[in-house]
């Protein structure tokens, strides 16, 4: 269906796309552009999808009411955090579009367009920091396997759950993850060099989110009764938000985090609870 779908394009390529922003970069437009790229004008088609993507995105109204409403939360032991944060660094996500005129598309919502953060990635690199406060580098360093010595400590278990396989009993986590959304496009290039000729060899283009673009982490805290492990929450959250914490200013939320990419600054803290306004 895929392929039909992409003959039909250069059958008809003389039929002229309307570029509509930003749902144009999930589909028809990229399409179109993506067919002149790999038939005709590399540069010329490339040039035309930087001028159109690289605007800032006014996010759909559909999308901005999808955004969670912690304003009636249904249990006092339930707690709604938001963090708003701004990238310093390019953030760098890769798509599954199996047909792009971009090296590296960022990855986007597959109906309106918009570069966003998937609740599963947030949950993975949280989990992961919690794992590096708990003392994951100098388990490793030990010479110990993370595989088969790890053990999360309760208090991770207790907010993320385990994983699928690594006990006879699956346990869901406290946590709940929301994705994210960024309202702008930017791009990045990487020349390789020959070493031979040392000259460049042929750019690598990226599609990233740039630095200056704003998003917002939310995530719910809602324990069960009978949940287990058992743990309070004045002792797991605090640790929670130190790891949010320095997930988002010091290790980053990017793919190629080890080079600085994705690091954030933190512009408000915010918390929701049943008997409570915003805190």
């Amino acid at each position: 269906m895929t392929r039909d779908y992409f003959v039909f394009l250069v059958q008809n390529n003389e039929q002229q796309e309307s570029p509509v922003f930003p749902e144009g970069l999930a589909s028809g437009f990229v399409d179109k552009v993506s067919v002149w790229f790999f038939e005709r004008d590399k540069v010329k088609a490339r040039r035309r999808y930087v001028d159109h993507a690289g605007r800032d995105i006014d996010i759909p109204n559909f999308i901005s009411q999808t955004e969670p409403n912690f304003s009636s939360l249904p249990s006092p032991n339930w707690l709604a955090f938001q963090v708003d944060f701004e990238l310093l660094t390019p953030c760098y996500s890769k798509d599954d579009r199996v047909f792009h005129l971009m090296d590296n598309p960022v990855r986007k919502d597959r109906l309106y367009g918009v570069p966003f953060m998937a609740a599963s990635s947030w949950k993975g690199m949280l989990r992961w920091a919690c794992r590096m406060q708990e003392g994951l580098v100098a388990f490793l360093e030990s010479g110990k396997s993370f595989e088969q010595d790890w053990r999360d400590p309760d208090w991770i278990v207790h907010l993320f759950g385990n994983e699928k396989g690594e006990s006879e009993e699956f346990n869901r986590g406290a946590l709940v993850f929301y994705p994210t959304w960024f309202d702008r496009i930017g791009f990045e290039v990487i020349n390789p060099h020959s070493r031979e000729r040392r000259a460049g060899t042929q750019p690598i283009y990226y599609e990233v989110v740039p630095p200056g673009a704003k998003g917002t982490l939310s995530l719910l805290y809602a324990p069960w009764p009978g949940m287990k492990p058992e743990a309070k929450a004045t002792e797991v959250l605090p640790k929670l938000f130190e790891a949010m914490e320095t997930l988002l200013t010091n290790y980053g939320i990017s793919a190629k985090r080890t080079v600085g990419w994705g690091t954030a600054k933190i512009g408000k803290w915010c918390a929701c609870q049943k008997t409570r306004e915003k805190i």
